[in-house]
């Protein structure tokens, strides 16, 4: 009943709200136009962005030589990142791992950026434990350039992500803060940001932080492949632990399913990332765009905390 009651007052209150910040001209650059259309175009635009980089990367090999790992071959430098060698292995490690985030670097053994980006894989095993990290050398055996032309690998260092054996993501020509932010954004087990997936998740939600003692929302919505929204994500992630006492962060994904797309029209969302500030049941704010300064600065003024700028 409680739960009826809030749908009716809540959705077209934030059907209403309008943004009361206006973002800096270096944020504004830094947001997506949404576009509600079915997740093929989005994956279709990834494509094209790839065909058009021009960072040098080696691509796979035809030969027959053995490959080491990019970096050190000491096991206990990389331990936590497994190299496969087989599909089998690889469909192997895939079923594994269920529904955690599985992160896969596609390398080479004379490509340079895979040598250079390596090292970051194995910090990430480290820190990461709720993710898995697989490593194939492209150009290792017949075997591994078999796998590459199934999953589509042409050039090297690619990164591909998979959630219960499906692919969510992939990425190549990356640096090191990238790949980290990548590894955060869809790795969202190990954040203390709620992951919401449907209407029903905002609304349950809200009704916990309703009346005095509840704490400020602040409902980060974007894309699965949103650029500037992988970017800020990071930054959520550290205020999300360091306000925990005065706000709540969570996180919906549009394009996750037609619930959370239809919950972005009623909301008339257009950009991402967009931020909705909520306040006992109440859309209290907007801030549109990565602004990281921005957003602290808007997350502090509903906090109660007077910011200048």
């Amino acid at each position: 009943m409680v739960m009826a009651s809030t749908t009716s007052t809540f959705l077209p209150t934030l059907a209403r709200a309008t943004p009361n910040l206006q973002s800096s001209s270096a944020a504004a650059a830094a947001k997506v136009v949404v576009k509600f259309f079915p997740a093929q175009a989005t994956t279709t635009g990834r494509v094209r962005r790839r065909a058009s980089l021009s960072t040098p990367r080696a691509a796979v090999s035809s030969g027959t030589e053995k490959s080491q790992p990019p970096a050190s071959s000491d096991n206990k430098d990389h331990q936590r990142v497994v190299k496969v060698s087989s599909i089998d292995e690889f469909d192997g490690a895939l079923r594994a791992s269920k529904n955690r985030l599985v992160v896969v670097e596609f390398a080479a053994r004379e490509c340079e950026s895979s040598s250079q980006i390596y090292p970051t894989m194995v910090q990430l095993s480290r820190t990461c434990g709720d993710v898995d990290f697989l490593l194939v050398m492209g150009d290792e055996s017949e075997a591994t350039r078999e796998l590459c032309r199934r999953e589509g690998i042409t050039q090297m260092p690619h990164f591909s992500f998979y959630k219960g054996a499906e692919k969510v993501h992939e990425e190549e020509a990356i640096g090191p803060e990238r790949l980290a932010g990548d590894v955060l954004y869809y790795g969202d087990s190990h954040s203390a940001v709620v992951q919401l997936h449907s209407r029903e998740d905002v609304e349950a939600l809200i009704d916990e932080h309703r009346g005095g003692e509840g704490k400020l929302v602040v409902l980060d919505v974007g894309l699965k492949h949103c650029g500037p929204c992988v970017k800020v994500y990071p930054t959520v992630i550290k205020l999300s632990r360091s306000m925990a006492e005065t706000t709540v962060f969570a996180r919906m994904n549009g394009d996750e399913n037609d619930s959370c797309m239809q919950f972005l029209r009623d909301m008339k969302i257009v950009e991402v990332p967009t931020f909705v500030f909520i306040r006992d049941g109440k859309i209290v704010g907007r801030y549109v765009g990565s602004g990281k300064g921005e957003l602290v600065g808007e997350i502090l003024r509903y906090n109660g905390v007077r910011v200048t700028y």
